[in-house]
């Protein structure tokens, strides 16, 4: 590598770990929290039949955002925070863990800091397509339904469907195992420490029952051919029109409203 190279490196190290987009960092954190306390609401909303047809998901609680007085000015500093996750994730990815000396457990946490900044690079680009007011709801649907379309695109979209239960599943066993907690300096105060260790516990398990039902329905959608099952807002809506799928359907809501709260947690205590 030339000294320009190295040079570069170096500057685009300083800005990854730069103190501004540690603060957007941690903003971003807590913007993911809101999203997730709006995914509960709407989700409760489709529990108990009172959604006005608004989608119970990330776009959905976009929208709803963007509905409020001065809710775009706010949705345009939730991009600016997920984009600092973005990049902060990145660098990880790139550079981070160098405390580890396991090679495979340094090239997983790398890995999962990859996966992350690439989930708050499409979250910044759905609130900036929402706050400029061109929506971007059925996104999930829009590419399963151009995957299907695709030679194998059937088989595709089934190995991605089972890659989300995969990721269901570990994220319930991150949960039960407070896993989280590795990447948190937590407070000395004792009751706050149990609150950040429970929201964690429950939000991470019902968060990760979620995807690993959205993983069921997109690999259903690749079977039978019908795109329109894919996302967040579908796997709710199918699970609320189940028998005792009201009551599950309370329970996980429930658990993202958990996932939500342990999020503000995680922006103040996260090792950024």
């Amino acid at each position: 590598m030339t000294g320009e190279a190295h040079a570069a490196e170096r500057s685009a190290r300083r800005a990854a770990r730069s103190t501004p987009v540690r603060i957007g960092a941690r903003i971003g954190i807590a913007a993911y929290g809101l999203t997730h306390l709006l995914v509960a609401w709407l989700a409760l909303q489709i529990a108990f039949g009172t959604d006005g047809g608004e989608r119970a998901d990330q776009t959905g609680a976009f929208q709803a955002i963007v509905q409020q007085p001065h809710g775009r000015v706010l949705l345009w500093g939730l991009v600016v925070g997920f984009a600092a996750v973005a990049l902060w994730r990145t660098q990880e990815a790139v550079w981070g863990f160098a405390y580890e000396s396991e090679r495979t457990t340094k090239v997983r946490l790398r890995a999962t800091s990859a996966g992350k900044a690439v989930i708050f690079a499409v979250l910044a680009v759905l609130a900036a397509r929402t706050a400029a007011g061109s929506g971007g709801g059925g996104g999930q649907q829009r590419a399963a339904a151009g995957v299907l379309g695709l030679p194998g695109g059937q088989l595709i979209v089934g190995a991605v469907g089972l890659g989300v239960l995969v990721t269901g599943a570990v994220t319930v066993v991150s949960g039960v195992q407070q896993r989280f907690r590795r990447a948190m300096s937590l407070p000395a105060d004792r009751r706050a420490r149990e609150a950040a260790l429970r929201t964690g516990q429950v939000g991470f398990v019902a968060k990760g029952v979620a995807i690993g039902i959205v993983g069921v329905l997109v690999v259903i959608a690749a079977i039978l051919y019908r795109p329109e099952e894919a996302g967040l807002d579908a796997a709710l809506r199918t699970l609320a029109g189940q028998p005792f799928g009201q009551y599950l359907l309370v329970a996980i809501a429930f658990g993202v409203l958990a996932y939500g709260v342990f999020c503000f947690f995680d922006a103040r205590y996260h090792r950024v």
